[in-house]
């Protein structure tokens, strides 16, 4: 056997091991969430998934501190909380495997005033919700890290769409996932993908 034929049949082989790891799937429960919140609280706090404020609860794993594409989707949401409460997101909640410390200077250092931080994420429970993990290349980043991931949820916990990416770049525009909220509503549009 040649060696990129061997090389593609190791890939194949060790393709089952990583799908079975993509647990998100529409329509299904995701893993559970219950995490610290920077300043008090934890996740549990949120009644992420219920419908608490509003049909949608919208989750968003970025990568930590060190990420700068991080650090304009995070003030967006935070800036833009009251736009998403009015389309139906009753609640938002942005979480990273970051320590406690590194979450409140995300906090602070990205001027985030609304938006619930939540930090401590496993890399097992990363691995859990279908995200990506990196390990660091560059200084300033964590030795481990997840790759972003946006998930909502509808009123009844199960997962209503989902986007996750390997790099940090390709996240979908917040106006694009607000007019898609809308139009789910609007339309009555059932969770797609769970085929």
């Amino acid at each position: 056997m040649t060696g990129s034929a061997s090389c593609l049949v190791r890939n194949v082989r060790a393709f089952p091991k990583v799908a079975g790891l993509m647990g998100t799937k529409p329509g299904k429960l995701p893993p559970q969430l219950s995490l610290s919140l920077t300043g008090a609280g934890s996740t549990d706090d949120l009644y992420l998934g219920t419908g608490e404020g509003g049909r949608f609860t919208l989750v968003v794993f970025y990568r930590g501190l060190h990420c700068p594409v991080c650090r304009r989707q995070l003030k967006e949401l935070d800036e833009r909380l009251a736009e998403l409460r009015a389309v139906g997101v009753g609640r938002v909640v942005a979480v990273s495997m970051e320590s406690e410390e590194r979450s409140e200077q995300v906090v602070a250092r990205w001027g985030l005033s609304s938006l619930p931080v939540a930090w401590g994420l496993t890399e097992q429970q990363a691995r859990e919700w279908g995200l990506f993990i990196s390990t660091a290349i560059k200084e300033g980043e964590p030795s481990v890290f997840s790759e972003p991931g946006m998930f909502i949820l509808d009123s009844d916990g199960t997962v209503y769409w989902s986007n996750v990416a390997s790099m940090p770049f390709g996240r979908p525009p917040l106006d694009d996932i607000i007019a898609g909220i809308v139009y789910a509503n609007d339309h009555d549009y059932p969770a797609r993908g769970s085929a």
